[in-house]
């Protein structure tokens, strides 16, 4: 599986973020909060939603699946004028970003294993430090194996 190299423009986003780590998923309760007040964001762009990760700098030199992170559900947005009470914003800087298309039911972790023992190691790229993310789109359905994401990992060149 190849991905497409694409310098990604900066965004804004809004939406819901917890803290959490791979053995202490949190990922449902952060859906279930955010997607029940989606639509109170005024000034979204499109349907698309957003799974963001933000680790801290040294995350994956020392990994460990007990390792906090923040994980964010949102949406893109014009602007910050107007913030749902309980919500936060947060600018996704731009940068260069490797995307690969994911077909399945998101419980399989070995695209992210490929990801990061495959296909990192073997390309021109090195792991940058900013946000990674999927883009949910109109194809994707929670849980089937006809769900359909683009998973973005930031990437620099070697």
């Amino acid at each position: 599986m190849e991905p497409r190299i694409e310098t990604l423009a900066e965004k804004k986003l809004i939406g819901k973020k917890i803290t959490m780590s791979l053995t202490d998923n949190r990922t449902g309760e952060l859906w279930k909060g955010f997607m029940p007040r989606r639509k109170e964001i005024q000034n979204s762009m499109g349907p698309e939603l957003y799974s963001m990760n933000v680790y801290g700098p040294l995350y994956f030199e020392s990994f460990s699946p007990s390792n906090p992170f923040e994980k964010w559900a949102e949406l893109e947005v014009t602007n910050f004028n107007t913030v749902p009470d309980e919500m936060e914003t947060y600018t996704l800087p731009a940068g260069l970003y490797a995307v690969f298309h994911y077909k399945g039911s998101g419980t399989d972790t070995g695209i992210f294993d490929y990801i990061y023992s495959s296909w990192l190691p073997n390309s021109d790229y090195l792991l940058d430090n900013r946000p990674h993310f999927e883009v949910l789109g109109e194809k994707y359905k929670n849980g089937s194996p006809d769900s359909e994401e683009e998973i973005w990992i930031p990437i620099r060149l070697k």
